[in-house]
Formats: C-alpha cells, structure tokens, sequence
C-alpha cells in the first residue's frame, strides 16, 4: 500500500530508565543523516570531553544541562526529523515512575509507540505500565524494540523469550498491532540498517517499519467533527461579504455541499465553500486545518461544533472519564476547575471518584481514590454548559480534555471520556 509521503507519523518512546530510549532516537537522526553538521561537530567535542570513544547520542534528546549531568532524562523531548519517505515528530519520554505524567504526554498524540526492553533484563515492571498507558490512550501500533543484544551476544532465543513474554502482556490490553524488533541502539544494529549479526531475523528495520507502517485507516473518517476556533472575516474588497470559521477537522470528511449542523444552538446549513489558505477545496479530511462557510448567516463562534447533520456526538453536562493527573498537589474536595475541550472552555467540578488504577497489578482500587500526581482513576465531571462529546476509544481528538486549575490556571489533568 502506498504512504503519503507528506503524511506525518508521530511517534514516542517508552520504557525503563536505563533501556536506551535516547540512544536509540539519537541513532535513528544520526543513521539517517538527520543532525546538521554544527550539532554534530558540538556533539563530538562534549563526548570527547566526556571521555567517550564514540558520540554520545543521547545528548540529541537530552535537552537539560542538570539531566545530562545525571545521565538521565527528567522532561519529555521533542525532535522532528524527515525521510525522502515520511515526516516524523519524536518524543523521547522518561523513565522513572515519578514521570508517569510525561509518557501520558508524550503519547496523547502518538500515532505509535516504541516500547524498549533491555535485553539482559526482559520486560520490567516500567514495560508493563508504560505498556498500559500506550493501551489506555489507543496508540493503535506498538514496535517492542529489544535493545542491547550486543550484550547478550545477539542470540536469538533470548529475543524469542521476551517476544513470548510480551505477548501474554499485551493479550490483556487493547493493543491492536505488536510488531518486534532485535536491536542494538549503541551499535545501529537493526535502527536504520540492517544488523549483519542478526541474520535470523528477516523483518525490516525501525525506520523502514516507520517509514511504511499504514496509519490512515487510524483516523475516525466517519463521525465528521469542526471545532469552530476563529471567525474569519477579511471585509477586504475581495471578499466584503465574507464569513468563515477556522479550525481543524478532528473527524470525518465534510464536503462542499453537505447538510451540518451547529452545536449547541442545533441550528442547520449547508456548506457553502471550503478553503484552505487560497485553495479553494471539495472536501477536507480529519486533521487538516480550514475555513469553512455556510450558506446561511448564523451565529457561530468559538467552541462551537460544526458537525453532519445526520451525525451527532453526545451532548451532556455529565462526563465519566478516565483520568491522569497531573499536578504535584493532590485534587481538593469540591474544587472547581476549567475544562478545555477541543476549542470549548466550560467550568467544572469532579463528582466522585471511582476507582484508581494500581499500575503495578494493572487492577483497579475502590478504596484508594485520592488524585494524586502520576494518578490514573476513573471519574465522573460535571460541567456548567454542555459538551459535544465522542468515546476516547472512538475520536482521540473529541474524546480528551484537560482540566486546569481554575485559581492558579495551572494545567491539573489529562482526561479520556468514558461512553456506553
């Protein structure tokens, strides 16, 4: 099947502290000739001046100078990198338990996963939940890279032992598409190239798998969802009549001509024209950002939902959803926090609790239901005005919110709503 090569995959990393995370992300920009010149030149000095034989690559994604002093990554690292193939944007997540938060946030929009397990150890107990997490917010593909074969003599029946063993992780969880990669990040081994070592296995390697892996057919095309975020009204001579209203689709196809309606006034047109910058377009698909016009003059705004007239998302004041929270303070009783919902911003409070999700066990706790930092737990909200709403699990986009703190606007929690 033929890629887009215009079309941009969004991928994390995910794993144990020490599982080589960065190394690889370095090796990926390093193997492909991604990293300018002057980056590479300051890159040798540093890694000279450090003692080291070879470049040290995982101070591409280290961007902190107290966690390169450490040797560890404390923040979630973005990298953009492009291929005569695909485009592509990493973010390199943290390890530790404590920055559970950060792999919430660096997958929320991932399109895949890369799960590292060193191959000395198998998979930890960081594989399991950062697994789960990558299961919670429906990555829909996960690349399990065993890294570090160098060091277990590249045998294959050590690969084939974690491969088995991931695979009873993963039958527990929602993972549609497990793929599995012997590797060695230090090395190049398997990364961009394929590893002469490792004769036995006969897959492609990570970039090549990046590179041709399908994720069209991820998008929800079916449920066509505009949040209106600006009212475009040029009023030059051109266009003195002109209303548009700007935003990104977040789903479905809308097409010149199609009967939608707007939410929450319920009110009904027909689309009139769609541009995007001068380009006047047939149809626009989820993720691209345009302007739309209707043929009647109706009042729309900001927050407002331009959806098909025939297919409506929920509208509801009652939100049940699973959350993580975010903040270093725990949540107080009765708080009243701001929600953001694609372009809608409505107060909130948290109703009730039902249960936090033990990462360990992957099992759910009744009893403890206290939100604190790095907490996964199932709530229910209500809010002040109505939502437009989709099932997480449905639209990843109309399905997510987050909560902010309403006194000191400090971002509290990412949400990822529960439907029947």
């Amino acid at each position: 099947m033929e890629i887009d090569k215009n079309q941009l995959l969004r991928f994390t990393t995910a794993g144990s502290v020490d599982d080589g995370k960065s190394t690889l992300i370095g090796r990926l920009l390093y193997d492909s000739k991604s990293i300018f010149e002057d980056q590479l030149s300051n890159l040798e000095k540093i890694s000279k001046r450090k003692g080291f034989d070879n470049i040290d690559l995982a101070m591409l994604t280290d961007g902190l100078r107290d966690e390169r002093e450490q040797g560890i990554t404390i923040d979630v690292a973005y990298r953009y990198f492009t291929t005569p193939k695909r485009k592509f944007i990493i973010a390199d997540t943290p390890g530790h338990l404590q920055y559970t938060r950060n792999m919430v946030t660096g997958a929320s929009t991932a399109n895949v996963a890369i799960v590292l397990i060193d191959a000395r150890n198998g998979v930890a107990e960081q594989t399991k939940r950062h697994s789960f997490i990558a299961s919670l917010l429906q990555i829909s593909h996960i690349i399990v890279c065993v890294n570090k074969m160098d060091l277990v003599d590249y045998k294959e029946a050590i690969f084939d032992a974690i491969v088995q063993d991931y695979e009873e992780l993963s039958s527990k969880m929602m993972i549609k598409d497990v793929r599995y990669i012997p590797i060695s990040a230090l090395n190049g081994d398997n990364v961009v190239n394929r590893s002469e070592k490792m004769d036995w296995y006969q897959n492609a390697p990570l970039l090549h798998t990046l590179e041709t892996l399908h994720i069209s057919s991820d998008f929800n095309k079916v449920d066509a969802r505009f949040p209106v975020q600006t009212v475009i009204r040029p009023q030059s001579i051109g266009f003195p009549d002109f209303r548009g209203y700007a935003g990104r689709i977040a789903g479905g196809i809308f097409r010149k001509g199609d009967a939608v309606t707007i939410l929450p006034s319920g009110l009904t047109s027909t689309i009139a024209t769609i541009n995007k910058y001068d380009e006047l377009l047939e149809e626009a698909f989820v993720d691209m950002s345009v302007v739309i016009s209707l043929e009647d003059d109706i009042d729309v705004g900001r927050g407002d939902m331009i959806v098909k007239t025939n297919n409506c998302p929920v509208v509801t004041q009652d939100i049940t959803a699973m959350i993580c929270w975010l903040h270093n303070n725990p949540a107080k009783p009765n708080a009243k926090y701001i929600i953001k919902h694609t372009t809608n911003e409505q107060k909130a409070i948290i109703k009730q609790v039902l249960y936090k999700v033990d990462i360990d066990t992957l099992k759910r706790n009744e009893t403890d239901t206290e939100l604190s930092m790095n907490a996964i737990c199932k709530i229910q909200l209500r809010t002040t005005q109505p939502l437009y709403i989709d099932s997480y699990f449905k639209n990843r986009t109309t399905g997510s919110f987050i909560l902010i703190d309403s006194f000191t606007n400090e971002t509290v929690a990412a949400g990822m709503i529960v439907l029947p």
